[in-house]
């Protein structure tokens, strides 16, 4: 390898000694480069003639599919427009008969019903337990939960079978978790349902009818320490509680709002085929 490097050197050298000590060899070099240069333009001239005559063959070509295309709509107006409709009416139809009237980002559990808690729903009937009206009127209450002083939370006015799951969740809680629990809101008028979706999506992203609440299968429900409500999910005892009870509402056959995308943690529903309105 050394003496290829040496023997390459010896030539270079000799080549620029040649250029510089000798007119003819600079001509040369200089011939070498100029011819160089212009088969380069010549090459580069032949490709961009080449590109311009492609495009132009498929700007004809274009025009030319075009033509052919209107020519065939304005022969066959009828059959297109036939066609046209045969596509597009089914699917309108589809849409304006549609009877789905839900909200986005609400899962439905796939959890199974705990069987032997379902067998006791049908025979013992609980009572909800009074609750004094000044639990619900504080101001850390006020601040978590706005209008909650005016929601109704007469049971008689919600279902009674949502009513009894609802109670056997209460009960569970109480005996095997040690959780005091109170019902916040159940049933709720339109009239309210709108007035608080017009608070913002922080309140509730469902109109009039696009709740639970508005029959009485629906409920808001929190935990009572002391005698005071807790029910922010920001208290650990309170968000511990909220996976209890989503687990207990959810072997009992209710949808649970901790596993929406906007995550509700006090919220159960009894979702009935035929009841929410189309």
């Amino acid at each position: 390898m050394l003496i290829l490097a040496i023997a390459l050197y010896f030539v270079l050298a000799c080549l620029i000694s040649w250029m510089v000590l000798f007119p003819a060899g600079r001509e040369f070099v200089l011939n070498a480069l100029a011819g160089a240069s212009q088969r380069l333009q010549q090459r580069v001239g032949r490709i961009a003639q080449r590109r311009q005559q492609e495009a132009s063959a498929l700007g004809r070509s274009g025009r030319a599919s075009a033509g052919e295309l209107g020519s065939f709509l304005r022969q066959h107006y009828v059959l297109c427009l036939g066609g046209t409709a045969l596509i597009c009416i089914p699917p309108l139809l589809a849409l304006l008969m549609s009877t789905k009237n839900t909200l986005s980002g609400f899962e439905t559990s796939t959890r199974e019903v705990n069987t032997q808690v379902a067998d006791l729903l049908q025979g013992e009937q609980l009572v909800p337990p009074p609750l004094p009206p000044l639990v619900f009127a504080s101001a850390e209450v006020a601040q978590e939960r706005p209008m909650l002083v005016s929601a109704s939370r007469d049971w008689a006015l919600m279902d009674a079978a949502y009513a009894q799951r609802l109670l056997m969740a209460f009960k569970i809680m109480k005996e095997k978790h040690g959780y005091d629990m109170a019902i916040l809101e159940g049933y709720r008028s339109p009239e309210r349902q709108n007035a608080l979706a017009a608070m913002g999506p922080n309140v509730t992203n469902a109109a009039a009818f696009q709740s639970w609440h508005q029959y009485g299968l629906a409920a808001d429900c929190a935990f009572l320490r002391d005698g005071k409500l807790v029910i922010s999910e920001k208290d650990p005892w309170a968000m511990r509680g909220y996976q209890l009870y989503g687990e207990v509402a959810e072997s009992l056959g209710l949808t649970w709002g901790g596993r929406w995308k906007m995550m509700d943690f006090g919220h159960t529903e009894l979702r009935m085929p035929g009841v929410m309105r189309k």
